[in-house]
């Protein structure tokens, strides 16, 4: 299977401090790749450099084998990367259904994106004319997600989605992130809390101090690694 989004021997900095020291990282066609570290770990700043929001000080980003290192955001969204950022990224004052129209711009029917939202999340269509601020934190995750699958991705990538929601709210949310993947979307989480997402990764990485200090298949005895890597950081 070929690899869809990589990052290889990635260095990015705020100002003068570097704070990813080179990450190397894959995520393939229909793959969930569970990205896991303690808070100021360079998590989020990884999606943002695999996004383009932010640039990379050395090394190469790839999508698709092609190299595009220095690449605008807009324009790897035009191709296909998809992040859902830490907070949702909704419009609170706008209804459901004028989220999701928003979403038009990237040229599918207005008819389409209504009808793939609410038959992904029903619960959705039941508040389309409710003001999106004004729901329950998990429909909130649920509107974001279905506003980005909206532009039909070949990478989503997640920053923290359990961020505030009760665990079945999460599983719930977890289990269409899989159906997603299984979809052939390549899937990068960002996941403080490495339950939330272990039960459905293909792939874990552990991100320490900016860089990456193991990866490799979830297994059983993963979580007791992850508490000495964490070095006593909730799990």
């Amino acid at each position: 299977m070929s690899t869809l989004l990589e990052l290889r021997d990635v260095r990015a900095a705020y100002d003068r401090i570097t704070v990813l020291h080179g990450v190397n990282l894959t995520v393939e066609p229909g793959q969930v790749v569970a990205l896991l570290g303690p808070n100021g770990a360079g998590k989020t700043t990884t999606l943002r450099v695999a996004s383009g929001i932010h640039p990379v000080q050395s090394g190469q980003l790839l999508l698709g084998g092609r190299d595009v290192s220095g690449v605008q955001s807009r324009d790897l969204a035009r191709a296909g990367v998809c992040l859902i950022p830490e907070g949702r990224g909704i419009f609170p004052n706008l209804s459901v259904r004028d989220n999701l129209l928003m979403m038009s711009f990237t040229g599918r029917p207005r008819e389409e994106i209504e009808t793939i939202a609410y038959e992904r999340f029903p619960i959705l269509g039941k508040r389309r004319s409710q003001a999106a601020g004004t729901m329950s934190g998990g429909e909130q995750q649920m509107l974001a997600l279905a506003r980005g699958l909206a532009t039909d991705p070949a990478v989503l990538m997640l920053d923290e989605l359990s961020m505030g929601l009760a665990p079945l709210i999460v599983a719930s949310l977890y289990e269409q992130v899989a159906e997603i993947a299984r979809q052939g979307v390549a899937v990068l989480v960002v996941e403080q809390f490495a339950a939330a997402v272990l039960g459905i990764a293909d792939h874990a990485a552990v991100m320490v101090r900016g860089k990456i200090e193991w990866q490799g298949s979830p297994h059983d005895g993963l979580r007791e690694e992850l508490s000495a890597l964490y070095m006593g950081s909730s799990l």
